[in-house]
């Protein structure tokens, strides 16, 4: 007999992304851990841990007895880095992916990108460059919409050198933020590479990017979330994986089906009560009501629906695959064997 079998379940460590998912609205409404109470099992959020090693955890899903739901990169990265995890759904809810330059650039259309500067961040100490893959593919994809690669502009790293600077100068605090000390701090890099015009146009994606467009006036050339094919609206948020690590299914399947039954509960109480969910969604986002409409739509409480959809599991393949030809991952995975489709959903 496996004696993890027999090892109570003490705590269940937790985590989500911000953006608009199930698991962050179970954890707001306290369902998930009313749940686990039922079973004497403590939760505990991995971002607001005290510990970096477990704060980590929330991109290299090294912590036992934990679930993630968030944007894919980070998930794709440790699974293909051989962290045994397995996928108990998929979520996708359309954002809003802008490619934007400043209004006087010149450049109006996509095609016109051809021989410009594209900024992308470039975040050389985080775990996995996540927004530097997401602008990537952004970019590929709008690309491929006149049938342009990537090659025909110049891609330019963007670092925020001055901040750098001033948090080596500084000792290390508690992060308890969804994003990690480095991505942090270089989140705004490519924005302000914009704004000085040492870049031409930038990728930039949800709430934010809704914000930002309107703060600086910037120039929208395409909205590629927006694309009415599902593969080049594939990107880090979508889909969403959600992820268990894999002895923690095996050891405890009932309490992964119950973390599954919480974030379903979760998503049809969002179906039937939209204005509360925009509260709940601009509190994960970090955003206000109104740029998480605009980013997410007007039925962004519609929109949250986690399953195993097979145009999903294409996405997340083409996507996985994107990042292994980037050299954002060591090695290509087969998204179909990712999944624990014996989960009821």
């Amino acid at each position: 007999m496996n004696i993890a079998t027999t090892t109570p379940l003490a705590t269940l460590w937790y985590t989500r992304c911000p953006v608009p998912t199930g698991l962050g609205i179970a954890v707001q409404k306290g369902w998930l851990q009313e749940k686990f109470s039922e079973y004497n099992i403590e939760t505990k959020s991995i971002r607001e841990s005290n510990s970096k090693d477990i704060r980590n955890s929330h991109f290299n899903h090294t912590l036992p007895n934990s679930v993630r739901h968030g944007g894919s990169i980070p998930a794709i990265w440790a699974y293909s880095s051989g962290q045994k995890t397995r996928v108990i759904g998929l979520s996708w809810a359309d954002e809003i992916q802008l490619l934007l330059t400043r209004y006087d650039s010149g450049i109006q259309t996509v095609a016109d990108l051809k021989g410009k500067r594209f900024g992308i961040p470039n975040n050389q100490d985080s775990i996995i460059d996540f927004s530097r893959a997401q602008a990537i593919r952004g970019l590929e994809n709008a690309l491929k919409t006149v049938d342009l690669s990537v090659d025909v502009v110049e891609l330019v790293d963007c670092i925020r050198t001055d901040i750098l600077k001033a948090q080596q100068s500084q000792t290390e605090q508690r992060d308890s933020s969804f994003f990690g000390d480095a991505n942090k701090l270089n989140a705004s890099a490519e924005i302000v590479a914009l704004l000085k015009g040492d870049v031409d146009a930038i990728f930039l994606k949800g709430a934010h990017a809704a914000q930002v467009a309107h703060d600086f006036a910037l120039h929208t050339v395409i909205d590629i979330g927006s694309h009415p094919d599902p593969i080049l609206r594939s990107n880090n948020g979508t889909p969403r994986t959600l992820t268990v690590d894999e002895d923690f299914l095996l050891n405890h399947p009932e309490q992964v089906q119950s973390i599954v039954d919480s974030v379903l509960k979760a998503e049809q109480w969002a179906h039937e009560n939209a204005s509360e969910t925009y509260r709940y969604l601009a509190k994960e986002c970090n955003s206000s009501e109104h740029w998480v409409h605009v980013a997410y739509g007007e039925k962004a409480h519609l929109k949250l629906n986690t399953n195993f959809d097979q145009n999903s599991v294409l996405a997340l393949q083409d996507f996985s695959d994107f990042l292994y030809r980037w050299k954002f991952i060591p090695k290509q995975i087969d998204v179909q064997a990712w999944l624990a489709e014996h989960i009821e959903i």
